[in-house]
């Protein structure tokens, strides 16, 4: 699994949130995206990566800026992570 994270530049409400989120799930296949205007910031969870190129595009044609693009390789905490090692 695969977390990126995307810096927005636009975002002001809930309702721009919304609009990200919509337009990263219709253009790829995604496990889970949150955005959050507070930290302009999108996270999205994936088994693919997306290109970095692309997923600004998808976001600049929603009407926002993604400034910078980050990836790195992401592992589910259960509640028992708590107790590991």
């Amino acid at each position: 699994m695969i977390k990126i994270t995307a810096d927005i530049e636009g975002m002001a409400c809930g309702m721009c949130e919304a609009h990200i989120n919509e337009a990263v799930r219709n253009a790829f296949r995604v496990k889970k995206v949150t955005s959050s205007h507070t930290k302009k910031q999108t996270v999205i969870l994936t088994e693919q990566d997306i290109p970095k190129q692309e997923l600004k595009s998808v976001i600049a044609k929603a009407g926002y800026e993604a400034v910078e693009v980050s990836s790195e390789p992401y592992e589910k905490k259960g509640l028992f992570s708590l107790f590991g090692k």
